[in-house]
């Protein structure tokens, strides 16, 4: 597994691994900090152009993460994938808080056994439930720096 920054030619891919539109995903490549997880088969020197997709095909990747810095909390703003690669690219946003003295944030639906068990694994704190999203509930994660 590759695990890299996300490029604008990643949005349809994105867009199919998180069921959003493409503008929404070209717009969070340029507003967030995005890593994306691909299989490690992946030939990142082949010619995507020939895929059916505008850039990176999503059979390629195995997940994504977006996240952004505010104040003393490195928010996980969309996190999807398998569950080793939301476990992997979890880790991204978890380095750089550990290097700024950060702590980590992460919004989960309750359904997600994935994304859950990858934070629980990392060392994330269930903190109680989170705010609604759509109408669907979500539970809060933190992993506070370590003094």
């Amino acid at each position: 597994m590759n695990v890299r920054d996300a490029l604008e030619a990643d949005a349809d891919a994105l867009a199919a691994i998180a069921d959003s539109p493409t503008d929404v995903m070209r717009n969070l490549v340029h507003d967030r900090t995005v890593r994306v997880a691909e299989d490690g088969t992946h030939d990142p020197n082949a010619d995507i152009e020939e895929s059916q997709y505008d850039g990176s095909n999503p059979e390629d990747l195995l997940g994504f993460i977006s996240f952004d810095a505010r104040e003393e909390t490195v928010h996980i703003t969309q996190l999807d994938g398998t569950g080793e690669a939301c476990k992997r690219l979890l880790g991204e946003p978890v380095r750089f808080a550990e290097r700024e003295s950060m702590a980590v944030e992460v919004l989960v639906s309750p359904e997600t056994d994935a994304i859950i068990g990858a934070a629980e694994e990392l060392g994330f704190e269930r903190q109680g439930l989170g705010p609604r999203f759509n109408g669907a509930q979500t539970v809060r994660f933190r992993l506070e720096p370590s003094a």
